[in-house]
């Protein structure tokens, strides 16, 4: 995830190879385009897109229709990418070097997603067979990094990995801390939660959407009565640190489908690759760049800098008028297109909908009860390399629900110091913050409380705190270089601190708040990780789930006889069927599942 990064760099995303770089350049520069309309029909009479908002699921519909031969214009307020993007640390670059990267949170692409990949393989790149995709990466493990224990390193293999030299204390610490672990959750409690794991896995989709939508996965897994590191672990640590949701909350719905997936990944089961990939190179270089100069290059044309603020709706035609924006320069404009496809976060989205839009689709009045959370990333930069390990560390112990990796031995095409900064920065550890409404250990104030300065010295006493606890010292002080945080995030230390790039979280009965991607005005479509698709959870793959059914909607909406955009869903084993349908029974007669004890 990425936020705000307002560097030339950034605005342009790749303005080299853009069509129309003025447009792009000149928004990036305060230079306004003349016109603010995009036009009534291309020059063959094609169909006009405004697709607003260019994050993952606005790039991805503007891909999707430009692939389609409809002449699509992409208003994004400030950066390409949107949370997925990466960014310049301002006045870090010397020497000639690139400034040094940071994001509003790492990249994570799990084997579980199908969609966003096939649009990664869809984005040429420079020497790779695959496209963007050949840029993915797998960590060989992950670990939970544990505060005052040995941490729990879990290996995470792969056909054709070759796992790395291990020393007898390397082997010891992790031996010592998977029995540790082991031994810490009681062997009933464990049973516990393996049936809970199957009362879920073996049941229907009615009780999924109605009675697991409704619980809360702390009351799903009787984490109350449990000891500490069942609820750390199985509970906190399953939803905190990796969707930034309360387990006391969460739907066990979104939670255990998630569980289920990657479950069903680990085993090999209708997975696209490894359980944890990564890009091999800052999320701009790897991903995003190469994207809009693809996109260009098919025509689509970008407004960078424009600000959507109301969606006009005609009551008397039952339709969107136009998009009322604000240009770089803080001027009005209504830009007009045959259609409209509104690709922007929900918390920013539902601002743009008036009164009489609402009552023309009560789905978007619906939205009104959706969610957001803060999770929000900070990059150190480190002068020497930090012995942590090759992947992503859970620190389930963290006041404030850290997650971290070390960016730099993912990156085999770069030289850190030689490409980046000022030469003395080595590495790159980037951390997310999930949890920013409890009090830290250093100051006993809540993230939001603290200054920018006293969050940065907080989640770094946090770390050491977790890997600097079994007679290591892992993080150096001496060895902190710098420190960046998302610039999304403003007025920490006040009494109205606030955050511009929120995360939707999924409290129980979010399943059925969210909307369809078809509206009932004839030319509006939603896309976004808010909007109703198989992954149930804010991510990158529902964002561009998420685009492809807008398009398809759009698609037969006008007749079109293009092809429909492939939407995958998440795998199911065929062999769970058989269980599935016996519990649907059970269902309708009111009975529990034939698993489940309590």
């Amino acid at each position: 995830m990425n936020r705000q990064g307002n560097s030339r760099r950034t605005f342009v995303a790749g303005a080299a190879a853009v069509t129309g770089a003025a447009a792009v350049g000149g928004a990036a520069l305060g230079a306004a385009p003349a016109v603010a309309a995009a036009p009534s029909s291309g020059p063959s009479g094609s169909p006009t897109v405004a697709v607003l908002g260019g994050g993952v699921a606005g790039l991805t519909a503007a891909h999707e229709l430009a692939e389609r031969g409809f002449r699509v214009t992409v208003y994004e307020r400030r950066a390409l990418g949107g949370k997925a993007r990466s960014m310049d640390v301002p006045d870090s670059a010397r020497g000639g070097r690139r400034p040094l990267p940071a994001e509003h949170g790492f990249r994570f692409i799990p084997g579980i997603y199908h969609n966003l990949p096939d649009t990664l393989r869809r984005i040429p790149f420079p020497g790779n067979a695959n496209g963007v995709w050949d840029n993915l990466v797998a960590p060989p493990e992950m670990s939970f990094a544990r505060t005052g224990r040995e941490d729990l390193r879990i290996p995470l293999p792969w056909p054709g990995h070759r796992p790395a030299e291990l020393t007898l204390d390397e082997i010891r610490r992790a031996l010592t801390g998977l029995l540790d672990t082991v031994r810490s959750i009681p062997l009933h409690e464990t049973a516990y939660f393996v049936n809970r794991f199957l009362v879920f896995l073996t049941s229907c989709d009615e009780r999924r959407n109605e009675e697991w939508e409704r619980t809360p996965w702390w009351d799903f897994l009787g984490a109350a009565r449990m000891s500490y590191d069942y609820q750390r672990i199985l509970a906190v640590g399953l939803t905190r640190n990796i969707v930034a949701t309360k387990a006391e909350e969460a739907s066990t719905r979104t939670v255990a489908t998630l569980l289920e997936a990657f479950a069903f990944n680990a085993l090999g089961r209708g997975a696209d690759g490894p359980l944890d990939r990564i890009l091999n190179l800052p999320t701009n270089e790897a991903w995003i760049d190469p994207w809009a100069a693809h996109l260009s290059a098919l025509g689509v044309e970008f407004r960078i800098g424009w600000t959507l603020r109301e969606l006009a709706y005609d009551s008397a035609s039952g339709r969107i008028g136009a998009a009322v924006v604000e240009d770089p320069q803080g001027v009005r404009r209504s830009v007009t297109a045959d259609h409209y496809l509104s690709a922007i976060p929900v918390e920013h989205a539902r601002r743009t909908w008036g009164t009489a839009l609402r009552a023309a689709d009560p789905q978007l009045a619906r939205c009104d009860k959706l969610e957001t959370d803060w999770m929000t990333g900070i990059q150190f930069y480190l002068t020497e390399h930090a012995p942590l390990l090759a992947g992503h560390a859970n620190c389930i112990d963290s006041p404030w629900s850290l997650t971290a990796i070390q960016q730099a031995g993912h990156w085999p095409s770069r030289d850190f110091p030689a490409d980046y900064g000022d030469g003395a920065v080595v590495d790159c550890l980037s951390v997310d913050i999930s949890e920013w409404d409890q009090p830290g250990i250093l100051y006993g104030k809540t993230a939001k409380q603290c200054t920018r300065a006293e969050v940065a010295r907080e989640v770094w006493a946090q770390l050491k705190a977790a890997f600097n606890d079994t007679g290591r010292t892992v993080l150096k002080d001496g060895a902190l270089h710098s420190w960046f945080l998302d610039p999304g995030v403003d007025g920490l230390g006040t009494p109205n601190p606030t955050n511009e790039d929120q995360l939707l979280i999924h409290p129980v009965g979010t399943f059925h708040n969210r909307p369809q991607a078809a509206t009932r005005i004839p030319n509006l479509f939603l896309a976004g990780d808010y909007v109703a698709v198989d992954i149930d959870l804010a991510t990158m793959e529902g964002a561009n789930a998420s685009a492809r059914q807008a398009v398809n909607a759009l698609l037969d909406r006008t007749g079109s006889t293009a092809p429909r955009c492939t939407v995958q869903k998440l795998f199911r084993a065929p062999e769970m069927e058989g269980l599935k349908r016996h519990d649907r029974l059970r269902h309708r007669l009111g009975l529990p599942n034939a698993l489940d004890v309590g």
